[in-house]
């Protein structure tokens, strides 16, 4: 009799090679997610505008703030642009120094300065009366579109922000026909 040749009761082998299976399916099905990137770790905010950055600065929402009641918002007509400028500096205030755009000359109004770690709010968004935000510790300004050309709904026009210190870049933008248009195309339910 060989004394290395030792043979399991065949239930204890069974029982001996599931563990072996299952720990070997363990080990792989663990690896299955190594790397990836969760569904909601890039999800981005339901707004209607666009967003971008330029340097520490980061603008968000982005916006023509206009109700279109035809086939096109025409040449001659002021439209609003609606955005939030938020300084990631703790430390540098910035200022909002002009916007242009292929549609229509941008005019600048109000005091368009940006706070260290602070907002500025360009337009007032539709449905409110003043801008967001704690008076007297945000910028506030205002843009207004003259237009120069046809501009609709569905279509992105080109605008460039210049800022002070952080510079200037560009970035298309759509058409937000307000809070008021939109309740007047939702059914009534009676």
């Amino acid at each position: 009799m060989n004394r290395f040749n030792i043979r399991l009761p065949l239930r204890l082998a069974k029982l001996t090679t599931w563990v072996a299976t299952a720990g070997v399916a363990a080990a792989v099905l663990s690896g299955c997610g190594t790397g990836q990137i969760s569904q909601t770790a890039a999800q981005e905010p339901a707004v209607n505008g666009n967003r971008l950055t330029i340097g520490n600065v980061a603008l968000r929402d982005i916006r023509i703030q206009a109700a279109q009641t035809g086939d096109s918002l025409q040449p001659g007509r002021t439209v609003e642009l609606v955005l939030v400028a938020v300084n990631s500096s703790p430390y540098e205030a910035d200022r909002l120094t002009g916007i242009t755009s292929d549609i229509g000359q941008v005019t600048l109004s109000g005091d368009p300065k940006l706070p260290a770690a602070g907002m500025l709010f360009v337009g007032t968004p539709d449905g409110q009366t003043v801008a967001p935000g704690p008076p007297g510790a945000n910028g506030v300004a205002k843009a207004t579109v003259n237009l120069s050309k046809p501009i609709t709904n569905g279509l992105t026009y080109q605008f460039s922000f210049k800022f002070e210190k952080a510079g200037e870049r560009s970035v298309q933008v759509p058409i937000s026909a307000g809070v008021e248009q939109a309740q007047e195309r939702a059914p009534h339910h009676s």
